[in-house]
């Protein structure tokens, strides 16, 4: 329980924002998963822009592999 305790102290001002806001970071957390998975599938990338590119490419949603609306 105090680590239970200690945790939430940490978290608190996080969590009162969520709460008053009902807002978070989920979105820009799967992103940055998305791309860092991209990353390692492709061993690095060889400049800036083609990361950019990649980047965007996998982070759009009509890229990515939803239910089958037909």
């Amino acid at each position: 329980m105090a680590t239970l305790a200690e945790t939430v102290d940490q978290w608190w001002d996080g969590i009162k924002a969520y709460v008053l806001t009902g807002i978070t970071n989920a979105a820009s957390e799967g992103n940055n998963r998305v791309i860092k998975l991209d990353a390692r599938c492709a061993f690095g990338y060889r400049n800036r822009a083609n990361q950019r590119l990649r980047s965007l490419c996998a982070t759009t949603r009509c890229s990515r592999r939803e239910g089958d609306p037909d």
